[in-house]
């Protein structure tokens, strides 16, 4: 499975949840690759808690593969080399967990042949090895979703079962925006039709994620004035109301994930440590992140629209 993970701003916790995602199938025991695609700003190393990355993959990474600087991409074990002190120890029955970073001077670039290439050559290399490739993209329509647009419409991918993640955060300017990046005249649907692929595939291929969503019954706002709450409630409806409209109500969003504390002060993985030992993480955010894994996985979540 090829999973692309996009967002037409940055700040919806695209990166952080995507690594999540992955790290949960792997803990269901898939083969799981992790590619960074945000060119412009890779920051999956933070996220996987392994800093010496970063320094590493200069020269090495995925944007000098894909330029034809490098004749492999760095490949890192992250249950190896992580400094989480919960992933050193690998679980029982766990799958692989493999980083290919990018470049942290690398920036965007135009999609051309040569590097369309290196990118199918590529995709089609890992998926002999991997059950799961998450490929993080740059926000918006970037080269990086050019790029995945132009790589999955090839004959040698076309076969391959691809699924897309739409990342928003709850409210009215991005889940306006996300509803643009997947609809709009620019959009990733218009833009794969031209590249050659068939609309209704693809858009049945489109899956939501809210993210940093209030979850209005939890005690975090138990404490709120009346006025207050009732207005969240209000305003929530409303949100539904302007999601449908837009294309991308409920029937669209694969899975929604909790305001999160954790996630907003610290991107991270979210353990079951962090849950029932340190208890830093709400419980709330660990079975979303369940569900959505879950989900990902599940056809069901993916049939015909």
């Amino acid at each position: 499975m090829l999973v692309f993970a996009a967002s037409d701003k940055g700040g919806t916790g695209r990166s952080v949840t995507s690594a999540n995602l992955a790290y949960r199938r792997a803990l269901d025991g898939d083969d799981v690759c992790y590619l960074d695609f945000d060119f412009g700003s890779p920051t999956a190393p933070a996220v996987f808690d392994i800093p010496d990355v970063l320094k590493e993959a200069e020269g090495r990474g995925l944007h000098s593969y894909l330029k034809g600087e490098t004749g492999e991409p760095l490949r890192v074990d992250i249950w190896a080399r992580t400094e989480h002190y919960v992933l050193r120890d690998k679980p029982d029955r766990s799958g692989r967990l493999v980083l290919l970073p990018g470049d942290r001077s690398g920036g965007e670039f135009v999609t051309d042949t040569e590097n369309l290439h290196r990118c199918v050559d590529l995709i089609l290399r890992l998926k002999r090895e991997f059950d799961v490739i998450v490929v993080d993209l740059s926000a918006g329509r970037s080269y990086a979703m050019d790029l995945a647009l132009a790589a999955t419409a090839q004959e040698e991918l076309r076969r391959v079962k691809v699924r897309w993640l739409i990342y928003h955060r709850w409210t009215r300017q991005h889940v306006m925006a996300a509803a643009e990046l997947v609809s709009g005249k620019q959009g990733i649907v218009s833009a794969g039709e031209e590249m050659g692929h068939d609309r209704q595939a693809l858009l049945g291929a489109i899956r939501f994620v809210r993210a940093a969503v209030p979850d209005l019954e939890s005690s975090l706002w138990s404490q709120m004035p009346p006025a207050q709450s009732a207005w969240m409630r209000q305003y929530n409806k409303q949100l539904e109301v302007v999601a449908a409209e837009l294309g991308i109500g409920k029937s669209r969003v694969l899975g929604s994930v909790p305001l999160e504390p954790v996630l907003q002060l610290r991107e991270q993985l979210i353990t079951d440590q962090d849950v029932l030992d340190s208890r830093i993480a709400n419980i709330g955010t660990w079975q979303a992140m369940g569900e959505l894994a879950e989900r990902l996985a599940d056809d069901k979540f993916w049939g015909e629209l």
